[in-house]
C-alpha cells in the first residue's frame, strides 16, 4: 500500500532540551574542629585513591546488570568482586550463579571498584566483558522486518545517564535498534543505567548518521526529529508503521546534516511553565506514542 504521508519542510534550529538546575550548598557550616579533622583526613583519602590501581578493560557494574550478562549469555572474562561481599545474601547468590556460569571470581578492596566505577554505584560487583558487540545498519533492518518497527538513531547524545535510560525505553516498547554516530560508545555506565538492555537491543555504531538515515529511508522508514520548535505535537505526527526516531543533544539538539534529513518534525504538547523535559524523558514518551499508535498490529490492541 503506499505510503500517502506528506513529507515536512526541511530546517528549522534544534532547542536544547532543558537547562540543568544551579546546585546550592545548603549545608550549614561544620565547627571549626570537625572542620579541621575533615580537612586533615581529605589529602589522607585522596592519596589512598591515587594508590588504587585501577584495572584495564571493558567493565559492566551492578548487580542488575551483571544478572542481565548472566540470563544473555553475554560473554564474561572475570567478576570483580568487593572484599566482604560474601557477607552480604543477595551478592553471594549472584556469586554462587557466577562460579555455575564458569567465571572466574576475584575478591578485590572496594576502593578498586569506587575507582573503575562510572558513577561510584556498583554495587560491589563488576564483570570484565570484551569489546561491545555492535550491531550493523543491516542487522537493525533485518530485525525490522517488514511490518511497524521503530529505531531510535541519538545524534551527539552523550551522557551516560541519558544514553542508558534511551536504551532502556526503546528496549522496553520493543524497537528494532538504535543508531549512534562513532564517537558515542556504550561504556560502563551504560550497561548500569539501561538496566542491562544495552544486551537486548541491537545498537549500531556508524560514522555518519546522515547516510544511516538514508538507509532507513531506503528500507520505507520516515524519519521524524524531535524538536521544540516543531509546529505540531506528537499526537498529530506521523508515527504510524516504521519510524525513525532522532533526538539532538540537550546542549545543541539535531545536527544541521542530520535535521535536513529528517521528514518531518515533532514535539511534546506542554501545559506547565517548566522549559522542557531531558532528551532521555522526552524519548520515552515519543517512543510510548509510537507504541500506542502501532498497538492494534504489534500487540493485538484496537
Amino acid at each position: 500500500m503506499a505510503d500517502n504521508r506528506k513529507r515536512a519542510p526541511r530546517g528549522g534550529k534544534q532547542a536544547a532540551s532543558g537547562s540543568r538546575p544551579i546546585r546550592r550548598n545548603d549545608r550549614a557550616a561544620a565547627p571549626k574542629g570537625q572542620r579541621e579533622r575533615s580537612q586533615a583526613a581529605r589529602p589522607q583519602r585522596e592519596r589512598s585513591r591515587d594508590n588504587v590501581q585501577v584495572p584495564k578493560g571493558e567493565f559492566i557494574e551492578g548487580r542488575r546488570a551483571a544478572a542481565e550478562a548472566l540470563r544473555t549469555g553475554f560473554p564474561v572474562k572475570c567478576a570483580l568482586i568487593a572484599e566482604g561481599g560474601e557477607r552480604d545474601a543477595a551478592l553471594s547468590h549472584l556469586v554462587d550463579d557466577l562460579n555455575a556460569a564458569g567465571v572466574r571470581i576475584k575478591y578485590v578492596p572496594r576502593a578498586q571498584l569506587d575507582a573503575l566505577s562510572s558513577h561510584g554505584a556498583h554495587q560491589g560487583i563488576a564483570l570484565e566483558v570484551g569489546n561491545f558487540p555492535y550491531a550493523d545498519v543491516a542487522d537493525i533492518l533485518d530485525r525490522a522486518g517488514d511490518g511497524p518497527a521503530l529505531v531510535v538513531v541519538l545524534d551527539h547524545v552523550t551522557d551516560d545517564g541519558n544514553f542508558g535510560a534511551i536504551v532502556r525505553s526503546a528496549e522496553v516498547v520493543g524497537a528494532a535498534g538504535g543508531n549512534l554516530g562513532n564517537k558515542r560508545g556504550v561504556t560502563v555506565g551504560s550497561y548500569k543505567t539501561s538496566a542491562g538492555a544495552v544486551m537486548h537491543l541491537p545498537i549500531a555504531q556508524v560514522p555518519n548518521i546522515a547516510r544511516a538515515l538514508d538507509d532507513l529511508k531506503a528500507a520505507g522508514f520516515w524519519v521524524g526529529g524531535a524538536s521544540e520548535h516543531a509546529e505540531g505535537s506528537c499526537w498529530d505526527a506521523p508515527f504510524e508503521g516504521r519510524v525513525a526516531l532522532v533526538m539532538g543533544s540537550e546542549g545543541d539538539g539535531i545536527s544541521r546534516l542530520v535535521l535536513e534529513k529528517c521528514d518531518f518534525l515533532t514535539k511534546l504538547p506542554q501545559r506547565g511553565m517548566t522549559e522542557s523535559l531531558n532528551v532521555a524523558q522526552a524519548t520515552t514518551a515519543l517512543c510510548f506514542e509510537w507504541l500506542r499508535r502501532n498497538a492494534g498490529e504489534l500487540m493485538g490492541e484496537e
